[in-house]
């Protein structure tokens, strides 16, 4: 893991209320499995079982048909989104991960996902986590009965959904699974110290966590049923940007081209995008970009256009091949009864607070509390690799914080979840007025709650 910190550093959905619950899916059993040691893609040696260890994965796009556009202002297709399933089954249970090429997604579209899953795979819906790559580029989903082009969009989803857990079910075989880490510079701090207060834009000095964090899940010949990527950064490298005949493009943007480097290198593997601390991360190069003088004055809305394309291609494939090294590195591989499956899920209770809405930087801001809510927890354990999941966007230090206090070599720590809320500030950025802290739900010293939480919820995973 590589970081960058700042001197001064100090250290959108609904869901409904949850009781704690704790599943443990993978259930002892007398015989033992294999651990695979060896080079990534070796794996003779492996026990091949029905029992144990098993994985599909599909995809299937959503892109909105072009007789609803205009949608959300967007007014043309530059590539495809998709929406990617997961299912991995352990020895007693099933999980199935699906992940939106999406900003955010309704709690109606999300419970139409669910219900086409469980249909498919038989997995409760407690046990189906849904989360988006927090794309910028695509239309938010609105309710069905907003306008005919939205009803549209929310049936493509359910019917993309159909079609990828269909296909995940279909692929669905004895597995192993290792994990892996490297490093991307493509994301930056965007806490810019302007002359009226922080905002957005580069900051190199700012705090950021550059790694790369990969699970690859084989077949038990080795060949790449799955990639996973955690990766701090918010996908809007075209987020603003119009073409040069006017119009507003659908791209699946940073996320997306990062996904598709890699499955063009895996041939039948899906590439699963999970997006981790976001809340204060831009891709360092952007099409419509903010600019700062030498006085701290700022703008936005220097818009290169169709020239901003080649900026997401050199940064998609800068990341891509980083995964993809990560994943030809990776030479320990679990499989079998071995490889726990688990998923702990819980909640931590705070309190809501609303503040200005942040259209430019400011000196000093009231956040004011609201209503008492629960935030949803998850934790998901598969063998020596365990993913830790929020509904808002964190900030880098929140995430550097669980990674750090975790005792699993492979940790990823990931937001947006269950659709996705706005973000959850630490107290730098509360201290400091930035976007992040007056575009926050939550009031301060929720972010330092709920990483404590999570600590312990993995701790207890042994």
């Amino acid at each position: 893991m590589s970081q960058r910190h700042e001197n001064e550093f100090d250290g959108y959905g609904s869901f409904p209320v949850l009781r704690r619950r704790t599943v443990v899916a993978a259930a002892a059993v007398a015989a033992a499995a294999t651990t695979v040691v060896g080079a990534a893609g070796s794996a003779g040696a492996a026990t091949r079982t029905k029992n144990g260890l098993r994985v599909g994965a599909g995809k299937a796009k959503f892109t909105p048909d072009a007789s609803i556009l205009p949608l959300d202002n967007f007014t043309s297709v530059h590539d495809d989104l998709y929406v990617r399933v997961l299912l991995v089954e352990s020895t007693s249970r099933s999980f199935v991960l699906a992940v939106l090429d999406l900003t955010s997604i309704s709690a109606e579209a999300v419970a139409l996902m669910r219900t086409a899953i469980t249909a498919a795979t038989g997995v409760a819906a407690a046990d189906i986590m849904v989360t988006v790559t927090h794309c910028f580029s695509a239309p938010h989903v609105a309710a069905s009965t907003a306008s005919a082009g939205a009803a549209a969009y929310v049936r493509a989803i359910a019917a993309a959904t159909r079609t990828a857990v269909a296909d995940a079910v279909e692929n669905l075989r004895s597995a192993q699974v290792g994990y892996g880490s490297g490093s991307a510079d493509v994301n930056v701090n965007r806490n810019v110290l302007t002359a009226d207060g922080y905002w957005l834009g580069v900051n190199e000095q700012g705090t950021s966590d550059d790694g790369v964090y990969v699970a690859r899940f084989n077949d038990l010949d080795g060949n790449p049923i799955a990639v996973l990527t955690n990766y701090n950064v918010q996908s809007c490298v075209m987020q603003d940007s119009k073409t040069a005949d006017g119009n507003l493009p659908i791209t699946s943007d940073l996320a997306g081209a990062a996904m598709a480097h890699v499955e063009s290198q895996y041939s039948g593997a899906v590439g699963f995008w999970l997006v981790g601390a976001c809340g204060d991360q831009f891709p360092a190069y952007r099409a419509k970009r903010y600019t700062i003088d030498k006085d701290k004055g700022w703008t936005y809305g220097v818009d290169l256009q169709d020239a901003g394309f080649a900026l997401l291609t050199a940064q998609s494939e800068r990341l891509g091949n980083e995964i993809v090294r990560v994943a030809q590195a990776v030479t320990r591989y679990e499989s079998g009864n071995n490889v726990s499956v688990r998923l702990l899920t819980d909640t931590v209770t705070t309190t809501q607070m609303t503040t200005d809405h942040p259209d430019g930087p400011v000196k000093t801001a009231t956040y004011t509390p609201t209503v008492s809510v629960d935030i949803p927890l998850w934790v998901f354990q598969v063998g020596k690799g365990v993913f830790a999941g929020v509904e808002p966007e964190l900030s880098t230090s929140t995430a550097i914080a669980i990674r750090e206090n975790s005792p699993f070599s492979s940790t990823f720590v990931m937001s947006m979840f269950e659709g996705g809320a706005k973000n959850m500030p630490d107290r730098w950025n509360y201290d400091h007025y930035t976007y992040e802290a007056r575009d926050g739900f939550y009031v301060q010293g929720t972010a330092e709650k709920v990483a404590a939480r999570i600590e312990r919820l993995i701790k207890s995973l042994g």
